[in-house]
């Protein structure tokens, strides 16, 4: 995005450093997984802020971030509370989402990391802890409300990807300033991420036809990563808290995304589509599991008002995200949540999205045949 660009979008919303923070003093803020993704561009942006005493990055590698001090740690040694002691914020974004991880250790990476930050930070003095786990909590229903408030019921299930993690996440959260007091947590909960995120809902996007479930009623709202940053920035000094769901304002109906995108639809039954993605991801033929479908089914969008009422605005629209992530999807070919290599892909847009998706009966007998030559 060019410069012009970004002073327009600074002009639509005011940053989170235009104002004081509510103790009228720069509070020190350490943030995990410092050194990747998010926890970078958070470091990053903390470090300039003149609203910032202090940064303190941690992470099991350094990051670029030279102005932040740095501490080398993987976020489940016991050891981190000696490293928050003088913080007044910690901002947890050492979690592991990654289609490709194996969830077991994935599970026993982001529960335990999150419960040993909330203890040491607990330990060190820290009155805040910011945790992100994202709007998926709420659940894809075919009767949630549209959009969604804050404090709705959480009522998403550990069927989706990474899902029963933040949930058990947003347990801990609630469970925390029971168990310390006088440590306030806030959650922060966006809507589809996108800007250099590869998860099974920016995937849907890499297909060659958009898939939707006969009788479902899809509806889509984005959250860039740079308003994502300026949310937690917010809730870091303090002038957001409780649960904080984070998007862009209003949502899109899926006509309207194939309208934006030019990709048009297949439509298919749900025990089909449903049967499919599940016996291709249960023989491991697929990294997304049968519950990533029902995102793309049901509504699951959020009206953000606590941190409207608290100033913050997004700075990206539903219709610019979008137009983002198909540039960045551009070349790349997905189909069920797999990523093709180019041979597959040609195979594929040749055979037409249709078989490639309904011809899974093949690549279950391939993969039959192959477990039984072991």
């Amino acid at each position: 995005m060019s410069s012009p660009d970004r002073e327009v979008r600074a002009a639509r919303n005011g940053s989170a450093r235009d104002s004081t923070t509510p103790h009228g003093r720069r509070p020190v803020v350490a943030v995990t997984g410092a050194a990747r993704g998010i926890g970078a561009l958070l470091t990053q942006r903390l470090a300039a802020s003149e609203e910032i005493k202090q940064v303190l990055a941690i992470d099991e590698r350094r990051g670029d971030v030279t102005e932040a001090q740095w501490h080398v740690l993987d976020v489940r040694d016991p050891v981190i509370a000696e490293k928050l002691r003088g913080a007044d914020v910690v901002v947890h974004l050492a979690l592991d989402l990654d289609l490709e991880t194996d969830p077991a250790a994935r599970t026993a990476y982001n529960v335990r990391g999150t419960q040993t930050v909330l203890t040491a930070a607990a330990a060190a003095g820290v009155h805040r802890v910011v945790l992100c786990t994202s709007a998926m909590v709420y659940g894809a229903r075919p009767d949630n409300d549209v959009p969604l408030a804050e404090d709705a019921e959480l009522r998403a299930t550990a069927e989706a990807t990474g899902v029963g993690d933040l949930m058990e996440i947003e347990r801990l959260a609630k469970r925390a300033p029971r168990a310390h007091p006088g440590l306030n947590v806030t959650v922060l909960r966006p809507a589809v991420l996108v800007g250099g995120t590869d998860t099974a809902l920016t995937r849907y996007f890499e297909s060659p036809r958009l898939l939707v479930v006969a009788g479902s009623r899809p509806t889509w709202q984005f959250c860039h990563v740079e308003d994502l940053v300026s949310a937690l920035e917010f809730a870091a000094l303090e002038k957001a808290e409780g649960d904080l769901a984070v998007g862009c304002d209003g949502w899109l109906e899926q006509e309207e995304v194939e309208e934006l995108t030019g990709i048009r639809r297949m439509e298919l039954p749900s025990a089909v589509a449903l049967g499919a993605a599940s016996r291709l991801h249960r023989l491991g033929l697929t990294p997304s599991p049968a519950g990533d479908l029902e995102y793309t089914m049901h509504p699951w969008v959020v009206s953000g008002h606590r941190l409207h009422d608290a100033g913050w605005r997004p700075r990206w629209t539903n219709e610019e995200v979008l137009a983002e992530l198909l540039e960045e999807v551009a070349g790349r070919h997905t189909v069920a949540g797999r990523r093709l290599g180019r041979k597959d892909a040609t195979a594929a847009g040749a055979a037409g999205a249709t078989v490639a998706l309904l011809g899974t009966a093949a690549l279950v007998r391939r993969a039959r045949k192959a477990r039984r030559r072991l």
